[in-house]
């Protein structure tokens, strides 16, 4: 089986069709379909269902999946082994990020990154935390830096950098804005936008509101911060957000409970050999670790 012929299945596989793999490869369809055909034969057995405009896998196909991103994986990760014996800080990086960490924490790292080592070819994704998890999971992604899981991949190495101060906030012309301290109860008693359901941060805010049997109140939920910062300010809802992003614009509540922290870090794969270019990345991630995150 030779690499191309699997990159071509598993663009297949994981569009559900031969032009949209076509343009991801940046071939002609009928180039695709000549490398399923290639690799059907060589193992001998159909990989795809053509029924009308659907594609599907057959059996085969379903079998021949999770081994041919294993096989892809091991073949770029012997390349970037050797590459690394040159010492070199070049080629390709593929990082992924959330929306709000690419605009309030990485700007300085990524300046300093690509001043220091212009060689290396940044492929920089905005993606969902949960995603960029996935995606480093799976091998796609070399390094995610993104909101931390509550309970981590085994997998997967995760290590903290930021520590996220989240604010109870409104509209400074709410009516929670005049009143004074305030239990999760009475804050119960009004709307909330807040991340979707299944969000990291959902899922840490949900649980302190569960853990005093209480239920949120959740009027709108989107996964884009400032979003939820444009909902809070217009008076749609209180919501729960980073410090960074609402000191003076945002009316921040007194409310009894301990302060919410959410873990901001970076994630690889234990199994992958990481390339120079991301052991570069790493180091800069490393001295941009806050003293929360290290424990002290």
């Amino acid at each position: 089986m030779d690499t191309q012929s699997l990159q071509a299945f598993l663009a297949v596989a994981d569009s559900g069709s031969f032009s949209r793999a076509a343009e991801q490869l940046h071939l002609t369809q009928p180039a695709v379909s000549k490398r399923i055909a290639t690799l059907e034969d060589q193992i001998g057995a159909r990989l795809f269902d053509r029924i009308g405009r659907r594609v599907t896998l057959t059996e085969a196909g379903r079998v021949l999946l999770p081994r041919a991103r294993q096989i892809l994986v091991m073949v770029d990760d012997s390349r970037r082994a050797l590459t690394n014996l040159e010492g070199q800080v070049a080629g390709s990086l593929t990082l992924a990020t959330s929306h709000h960490i690419g605009l309030h924490r990485l700007p300085p790292l990524l300046k300093a990154y690509t001043e220091a080592h212009p060689e290396v070819r940044m492929d920089l994704r905005f993606l969902d935390s949960e995603l960029a998890y996935q995606g480093v999971l799976d091998g796609e992604l070399e390094i995610a830096v993104v909101t931390l899981a509550p309970h981590p991949d085994p997998q997967l190495v995760v290590v903290p950098v930021w520590q996220d101060r989240m604010c109870f906030v409104c509209a400074h012309d709410h009516p929670l804005a005049g009143h004074g301290r305030l239990t999760l109860h009475e804050l119960c008693a009004f709307d909330a936008v807040l991340p979707g359901p299944l969000t990291f941060t959902r899922t840490l805010i949900e649980s302190r509101f569960a853990a005093a049997g209480l239920t949120l109140p959740v009027a709108l939920a989107t996964n884009y911060l400032e979003t939820l910062k444009m909902m809070t300010a217009i008076g749609l809802g209180w919501s729960l957000l980073p410090e960074r992003m609402v000191i003076g614009e945002l009316h921040e509540l007194d409310v009894e409970h301990p302060t919410i922290y959410r873990s901001l870090g970076y994630l690889v794969h234990r199994s992958r050999t990481l390339s120079n270019a991301a052991r570069a990345m790493l180091s800069l991630l490393e001295e941009a670790r806050d003293t929360a995150s290290r424990g002290g």
